[in-house]
């Protein structure tokens, strides 16, 4: 008799995990992993964001906090809205969670009653599509392709949107495509929702400052759109501080103040400490942040280059995010030794166990003709994930 309840069902585990968890098990057994699996920067984080931890942890700063967030994060999250994206917002509509994957759970809960519709592009990040299953919404998926550079088109949109659509989810720049909507795409997508206006918008930016093609462009920015939009945002990628788990989101007032509701009877307020040291992170340089962000801009232009020179991969060239997300389907129905491909699912498994490098399957992302390669690591890693790649891919005949 199965006694767990029927909403774990309708999800599953993220493809991103499960491609980690079998490369650790292979490197375990002593096996030469190349993980190109997983979106995490290599860099430790900044040395003066971790002195401002110390600093907090020695001024005895252990004890709870507001749920929403502290007075002097909060301010410092509405400094960097303004600074950083022309955005005007008070305190009290900033809700800080423990990591964005909160923030983007608390906005679904917030909004997604069941039988309402979420407009998803694909490719998307994993996790968007299972929140909105465990709010009883109804997904609706919009593909993209990769002569587009994986963006959806303002005539998409306008023809996904029903008198059921709720809300509208996506990322720029883009987990798993790298892909970023220019000011001119936003613009366009505006216009359409303009027409719209019982439709809600979640905008991950997680990944602003990883961008390489000018500055970060918000769709929050045009006309009312940020009376319904809630922006997502952390501090994981951009500040190399994934393990201190820090998200937030803003949103309006009314939202806001659901978000905060709602996560008052889940996790309460996230690390104290976190929360001092991203104090610092938002208001201090951004050299650092810069920094990183030029060695993922040569280790991108490395890749890509590589990727190009496999035969049979179909590559576009990304703008931001540190992802690399090739069409595949060229190795389909093709085979090496007994191992044959029917699908990006196979190639996965086949590079992990024959090449020895993990990636993740695109059918993760609604993509099924695509895996996804991060580049978050060294060009050591690269270079020997990429010779191994097109040594093992020109096997199969």
């Amino acid at each position: 008799m199965n006694q767990l309840a029927e909403r774990l069902s309708r999800i599953s585990e993220p493809q991103t995990i499960k491609m980690a968890k079998l490369g650790r098990e292979l490197k375990a057994q002593g096996i030469d992993i190349v993980d190109l699996s997983i979106g995490e920067p290599d860099f430790n984080t900044p040395e003066h964001i971790r002195e401002a931890a110390k600093q907090a942890i020695d001024e005895g700063f252990t004890h709870y906090t507001p749920v929403a967030g502290i007075a002097d994060l909060r301010a410092a999250i509405v400094h960097k809205l303004k600074r950083d994206n022309g955005l005007e917002y008070t305190p009290d509509q900033i809700v800080v969670t423990t990591g964005a994957k909160q923030a983007l759970a608390n906005a679904v809960l917030a909004l997604v009653n069941p039988g309402d519709e979420v407009i998803i592009p694909t490719p998307y990040w994993v996790t968007y599509s299972e929140q909105v299953k465990l709010c009883q919404g109804e997904v609706v998926f919009v593909p993209t392709s990769i002569e587009n550079n994986y963006k959806i088109t303002p005539a998409q949109l306008q023809a996904a949107i029903t008198p059921k659509t709720k809300l509208f989810m996506f990322s720029s720049p883009c987990n798993p495509t790298g892909s970023v909507y220019a000011k001119e795409e936003l613009a366009a997508l505006a216009k359409v929702f303009d027409k719209h206006p019982n439709v809600f918008i979640i905008s991950d930016e997680i990944y602003e400052y990883i961008n390489y093609v000018g500055a970060h462009e918000s769709i929050a920015q045009f006309g009312d759109l940020k009376n319904r939009t809630i922006v997502i945002n952390g501090l994981s990628k951009g500040f190399a501080m994934t393990g201190w788990r820090l998200g937030y989101l803003a949103a309006p007032l009314e939202i806001a103040k659901a978000c905060d509701k709602i996560q008052s009877q889940f996790t309460s307020a996230t690390c104290s400490i976190t929360q001092k040291a991203a104090v610092t992170a938002l208001t201090g340089s951004l050299s650092s942040a810069y920094e990183m962000v030029a060695e993922f801009k040569k280790r991108r232009e490395y890749i890509h280059e590589a990727l190009k020179e496999i035969p049979g991969l179909k590559v576009n060239d990304p703008e931001g995010a540190f992802y690399m997300f090739p069409d595949v389907s060229a190795f389909f129905n093709k085979s090496f030794e007994g191992d044959t491909i029917k699908n990006a699912d196979d190639l996965c498994m086949y590079l992990l166990h024959r090449a020895h490098v993990s990636t993740v399957t695109g059918s993760a992302f609604e993509q099924p003709n695509c895996i996804r390669l991060s580049y978050a690591t060294s060009m050591d890693k690269l270079q020997a994930g990429a010779a191994r790649m097109k040594e093992w891919l020109g096997k199969l005949q």
